[in-house]
């Protein structure tokens, strides 16, 4: 149900009415300085300023919304208009400069583990400030200072802040309502969209991270929610390239659901990007144990079995997603890889054929086409597969050309030979040059004055 503030205390469990009444009672007996810590969202701190307001309405309250970082909060209070009138000042927002200042670690090689674990390598700004300022605080305003505080933001000011946080009068806890939290988490999982995840900020992410954060570990989380809640703190780590942030949340998230098959599935995906390919192999057989019909977790599955150079395993792999999909034109293309790694150039000429035929636009496929037809020593052929890469994109060709120079060569073509490995030496003269010098291809033309001034630096 949706709570109206002139309910909110009275719709709450027991315990958190009687952590109202705690703070209630210090709000009305603080006189002159006072420091006050409240955990709660952004709604709930509303809902808690305007309680307050009707529960103590002898007092002078007055809020201080913090909509953009600030460095020196002193001077920001000490500018308020009749600020001598105030008693209470409840401040919202200050945890919007710890979103850009956790941010900026990045930049300085901060890895993930400091940036999401409150390391101590730094303090930002705003925090020194209130550190170093406290007695003039304390000095020059008779006013409770109460900050609502998201619960990052409260362990980053125990942290960063300490001296500042010392002279706390209390620290209380108001946690989402059952409806709040639904509502928010269920708005955090309709919002979920990798590809948006992708193009957020820095900043953005981090904002997007931090929510998440407190979603999972409030009190009355479901663990069904927290489960999928973690996935999507995973995928976030894993758009920003923090793999191994990404694994531990898929770890907690299949600990509690273990036939979460998208758990399984997405920390393959970041195990596959740090390289660490039997552990990738593993969460993807757990996906296909759970969902058998999961062809993306076969096709990852054999890409993680290639790179390990098991390829009769990765083509096993290929050949189920076919099975699955047979317009699926990477699984065509990395199975004639696979099968042109054990030399069985005819199939894998057919694997070829069956990806362009899907896709005639890529100029790898024509490439290793070309390459299969030339270790069968069919040299026309390759040549004829050369000229269909180069026709798409003469720009990246450079090792076509060499090839194509390789099948003149061989042919004892002079001319075309000589024509053919002057473009790919022109495209990268270093690389090129280097394995003409050695290349067996080519004993036939080496001692030709042209051949021999291409080589030479």
């Amino acid at each position: 149900m949706n709570l109206e503030l002139t309910d909110w205390d009275r719709d709450l469990p027991l315990e958190i009415d009687e952590e109202y009444q705690a703070f209630i009672r210090i709000i009305k007996l603080t006189e002159g300085f006072g420091l006050l810590f409240v955990r709660c969202s952004p709604a709930g701190g509303e809902k808690l300023i305007a309680k307050v307001k009707e529960d103590v309405p002898y007092k002078n309250i007055a809020v201080l919304r913090l909509e953009r970082p600030v460095n020196n909060l002193y001077e920001l209070i000490n500018n308020l208009e009749n600020k001598e009138q105030i008693n209470i000042l409840f401040i919202t927002g200050l945890e919007h400069y710890f979103y850009e200042y956790e941010e900026c670690k990045r930049f300085a090689d901060w890895n993930s583990k400091d940036i999401y674990s409150y390391s101590w390598k730094g303090v930002p700004p705003v925090l020194i400030n209130l550190n170093q300022q406290r007695e003039r605080f304390r000095d020059n305003f008779n006013i409770c200072f109460v900050f609502l505080l998201p619960q990052f933001a409260i362990k980053y000011f125990i942290q960063r802040a300490p001296d500042f946080f010392d002279w706390r009068s209390g620290v209380f806890e108001f946690p989402i309502d059952l409806e709040t939290l639904k509502q928010e988490s269920s708005r955090i999982l309709l919002e979920a969209d990798y590809e948006k995840y992708l193009a957020l900020t820095p900043e953005e992410r981090t904002r997007k991270i931090l929510e998440i954060q407190e979603l999972i570990v409030e009190d009355h989380q479901t663990r069904s929610r927290k489960a999928v809640l973690l996935v999507e703190l995973g995928n976030l780590h894993l758009a920003a390239q923090d793999y191994e942030e990404a694994i531990a949340s898929y770890n907690e998230a299949v600990k509690i659901k273990p036939d979460y098959h998208e758990a399984w599935y997405n920390q393959g995906d970041a195990l596959f990007n740090l390289r660490r390919y039997e552990e990738a192999i593993a969460s993807y057989d757990k996906v296909i144990i759970l969902n058998p019909d999961h062809y993306w977790a076969w096709y990852k599955k054999g890409e993680a079995l290639r790179k390990l150079g098991r390829y009769e395993e990765a083509i096993r792999n290929y050949d189920k997603v076919i099975v699955f999909n047979p317009s699926d034109y990477w699984a065509w293309y990395h199975r004639g890889l696979s099968l042109s790694e054990l030399g069985r150039y005819e199939e894998a000429i057919v694997s070829y054929d069956q990806a362009l035929k899907i896709n005639d636009k890529e100029i790898e496929v024509w490439g290793h086409r070309g390459k299969a037809f030339y270790y069968l020593g069919d040299y026309e052929k390759a040549i004829a597969s050369y000229d269909k890469a180069i026709a798409i994109k003469p720009e990246c060709c450079a090792g076509i050309y060499y090839y194509k120079s390789c099948c003149f060569a061989l042919q004892n073509l002079i001319e075309l030979a000589i024509e053919n490995l002057q473009s790919a030496i022109n495209m990268n003269p270093e690389k090129y040059r280097k394995i003409a010098k050695t290349n067996s291809d080519f004993d036939s033309i080496r001692g030709d004055e042209r051949f021999q001034a291409l080589i030479q630096e």
